[in-house]
């Protein structure tokens, strides 16, 4: 099944880069959007359930507006409430995230498994990010929330990384832009070089399936190939989007 989940504002949400924090709308407006969006989900056997825990969201939100230092940041208010509630609801125990930058990105996927936004316990939540400077302030962020070392960032290439990794990857999140013209063009050499060892119903995230251009469109195909993917949704409530798919 390939889908689209369409919020009729997506166009003029937009985030304010330089300011991570800023409320984009109503609170319960944001909750009302991502709701509707795991429904579709849900109606694609892509999640099993649509509950989490909001007020634990909300500890999560709080904490990184505390201890986190972001530059700037695309991740919307519902991007970020999107990603927590879907980790929340798969409960991976072993998630890969790259091309985490300061990661922002990284807690919105881990926070569900640590710090005061954890509703479950998981194994190995590791985000990958190739430049050295970036990786080591997304780990002194990471550290500022989950004390335990289950969350971490480490400094490497996604793409030989995720080719070695002996642990399954249950969720898989894509954020990284890859060298000279590659770009976003990246998504397809990572998730090909662990595609085959990722178990049956592992979840894959691509963030900017909506503004990636035309080199995240090779990717957008292999999803939503049903050889591949069993199911893909393409969740548009802000000008970046996420493909969401189920292998």
């Amino acid at each position: 099944m390939v889908g689209t989940f369409e919020a009729d504002d997506w166009r003029q949400y937009q985030m304010s880069f330089s300011d991570p924090h800023r409320e984009l709308e109503p609170l319960d407006r944001e909750i009302a959007v991502v709701e509707a969006a795991l429904s579709q989900l849900k109606q694609a056997d892509i999640l099993p359930a649509t509950v989490y825990d909001r007020n634990k969201m909300l500890a999560h939100r709080q904490a990184v507006r505390e201890l986190f230092d972001i530059p700037w940041t695309a991740i919307t208010p519902r991007m970020e409430r999107l990603l927590y509630a879907i980790n929340a609801i798969v409960q991976p125990d072993n998630m890969i995230a790259a091309g985490v930058f300061c990661g922002n990105t990284f807690i919105c996927n881990a926070g569900a498994a640590v710090g005061p936004g954890a509703c479950y316990t998981a194994e190995n939540l590791i985000g990958l990010e190739i430049d050295g400077q970036a990786a080591e302030r997304a780990e002194r962020n990471v550290r500022r929330i989950d004390r335990t070392g289950v969350a971490r960032v480490i400094a490497a290439d996604a793409v030989d990384f995720v080719a070695q990794l002996p642990e399954r990857i249950d969720l898989l999140y894509l954020d990284a832009d890859g060298d000279g013209s590659r770009g976003k063009g990246i998504y397809l050499e990572i998730l090909e070089a662990c595609y085959r060892d990722l178990p049956e119903r592992s979840v894959l995230l691509a963030h900017n399936s909506v503004n990636g251009g035309s080199q995240i469109g090779p990717y957008l195909e292999f999803v939503r190939d049903p050889e591949h993917c069993r199911s893909s949704v393409n969740v548009v409530f802000d000008p970046e989007g996420l493909e969401v798919s189920i292998k």
